[in-house]
């Protein structure tokens, strides 16, 4: 059968089972629980269908075969127990980028857009600057900043290999050639300094309870938490930032949105100017910068 298309309906099948309607109105029921738990169903039926949302509104009565119907149950039971749909689908979208993720990275965020227009607002259109992204996960920020910034010498590093593997799947569909990967930690790999360096490094304690509920329990602890300090990781780039960046250069940083505070008196005492911090859409402190003097 060919990609994106459902069988037909066959009285002389025995293999098949309810029909879209009637698969959708099941899922819907599994997922009430879930604040989006309508839409989800949707998603995962086209996932499963490998179709559009719009296709199931336009074909309800269609008859899925049994294959297609079982993976659709699937998919929902491993929703029902929490699996972040994003994994299920292998797809989110950041910066209206359509991203692949896999276990092996962290999901992006829209909070996580904060820190992109921080970057764009630091650095002109027509710069020809170098860039990195440290700790890339999915590779959202570089590639979102690559597609901005296109004169721009973007680079990323990741230390888990999966997520390398995953960041560069993403810049070969997106853009090609236009983001330099890196294996290794943090600052490691890079060379030479730097107008911008960003970062979403892991910023919650190891016992913090929010990493035992939703999507972070599926993700990996790596990218949420750097052990029971739940500043060593931001406090680490910060000091090595230091050695990289250009005078005149800006960090910016994501963090907690009760780590405002902390995350500027640390740039503060390590000599960086211009210290700010901005708010995301919830009113909540969510991405600091600080400029090298």
């Amino acid at each position: 059968m060919v990609a994106g298309s459902v069988e037909p309906y066959s009285p002389h099948k025995t293999n098949q089972v309810v029909n879209v309607k009637e698969l959708l109105a099941r899922g819907r029921t599994e997922l009430e629980d879930q604040p989006t738990g309508r839409l989800e169903a949707e998603i995962l039926l086209g996932e499963a269908l490998e179709v559009g949302r719009a296709w199931l509104y336009a074909n309800p009565e269609q008859i899925p075969v049994l294959k297609q119907s079982a993976r659709f149950l699937d998919l929902v039971r491993r929703r029902k127990n929490g699996e972040p749909i994003a994994y299920l689908t292998g797809y989110r979208e950041f910066w209206s980028l359509p991203l692949k993720v896999t276990a092996d990275v962290l999901i992006p965020r829209p909070e996580t857009e904060l820190l992109v227009e921080t970057a764009l607002a630091f650095i002109p259109e027509d710069a020809a600057w170098r860039i990195a992204d440290l700790g890339t996960g999915s590779g959202a920020i570089a590639l979102a900043i690559a597609v901005e910034r296109p004169l721009c010498e973007i680079h990323a590093t990741e230390y888990s290999e999966g997520a390398l593997e995953v960041a560069q799947e993403n810049g070969r569909a997106i853009t090609p050639g236009r983001v330099l990967f890196h294996l290794g930690s943090w600052l490691t790999p890079l060379e030479g300094t730097f107008q911008v360096l960003v970062s979403n490094p892991p910023y919650i304690a190891s016992d913090d309870t929010h990493l035992q509920r939703g999507d972070c329990r599926f993700e990996p602890g790596d990218a949420l938490t750097p052990g029971r300090d739940a500043m060593a990781a931001i406090r680490q780039i910060a000091s090595e930032s230091l050695r990289y960046l250009k005078h005149g250069g800006m960090l910016a940083f994501e963090h907690g949105y009760e780590q405002g505070n902390k995350v500027r008196q640390m740039l503060v005492e390590l000599g960086y100017a211009n210290v700010d911090t901005r708010i995301d859409l919830e009113n909540r402190e969510r991405v600091t910068s600080g400029i090298r003097e």
